[in-house]
């Protein structure tokens, strides 16, 4: 039973610098309890460093507690993905937490782009996520939710998961999200909610250089299965994503992503070899 599991207490701290020589290097690492990096990897070559992110539990249990820290240097490139889909296990009472703490300074470009995220049935969690640049730096982050395990006929009907994000750039507020999707509620099924689909997805990507052309570009991109939309904010790119499963939701991000990267990134999307295995 996942509610009388041990509790984890976890942090990783990972650096990302630029030593001057076209490379990008994990000079920094540090981590506490069972969350873990493997090492760098460079299948772009050395620009971009790319970061596998371990957590031998597997998922989220109630009293869980996980943070990741991540700095990018000015200049660096730093792209971190995980193995497989993570997990947030139902719990008997305990609060499950989960913070994303991301600095990127001028010059820096981060990709956070983690395999979906499976909401168990009764989970009680609460996920935030902040991100703070400088000057010109780039973040795009996803986050894909799949409420319940549908696959075996499960659905969301008791138990929350809370969401907050934010975005700053040179110290400037330039998004901020607060939400709460709760089992069983009206929402789930409300037209202005999420009409009866059990798969949610967000894609935030923050940069001074999206345009109305690119904005255009990304619009023409429609999910075979499922809705999808892109709005354009100052210095952002939101898409949204809602439909019946994760495998359409992930190939739509991966289609906006591949058309972002060049212009943003300077860089062909290059799809991480993890998320074939």
């Amino acid at each position: 039973m996942a509610g009388t599991q041990q509790r984890w207490y976890a942090r990783l701290e990972l650096g990302f610098e630029a030593p001057g020589d076209g490379r990008t290097v994990l000079a920094h690492r540090l981590h506490k309890g069972p969350l873990r990096v493997q090492k760098a990897l460079y299948p772009e070559g050395p620009e971009v460093c790319h970061a596998l992110i371990l957590h031998p539990p597997a998922g989220i249990a109630g009293g869980d507690e996980l943070t990741l820290q991540v700095t990018v240097g000015e200049g660096a490139k730093a792209l971190i993905t995980t193995p497989g889909a993570g997990k947030w296990y139902r719990s008997n009472g305990p609060l499950a937490r989960q913070t994303l703490d991301f600095e990127v300074a001028a010059g820096g470009v981060l990709e956070w782009l983690p395999q979906e995220s499976i909401v168990f049935d009764r989970v009680k969690g609460h996920t935030e996520t902040r991100v703070r640049l400088a000057g010109d730096a780039v973040f795009i982050g996803l986050d894909l939710l799949c409420l319940g395990r549908t696959a075996s006929g499960e659905r969301f009907t008791e138990g929350s998961l809370r969401l907050a994000s934010r975005i700053e750039r040179d110290g400037k507020l330039i998004w901020s999200e607060q939400g709460l999707i709760e089992g069983g509620s009206r929402l789930l099924e409300s037209p202005v909610g999420l009409c009866g689909q059990p798969v949610t997805g967000t894609l935030l990507v923050a940069s001074e250089s999206i345009d109305a052309s690119l904005l255009a570009a990304c619009r023409e991109i429609r999910p075979t299965v499922g809705e999808g939309a892109v709005t354009r904010l100052p210095g952002l790119l939101v898409a949204r994503y809602l439909g019946p499963s994760g495998e359409p939701a992930r190939a739509w991000f991966v289609a906006l992503w591949a058309a972002l990267r060049p212009a943003l990134a300077g860089r062909a999307a290059s799809v991480p070899r993890i998320w074939h295995t």
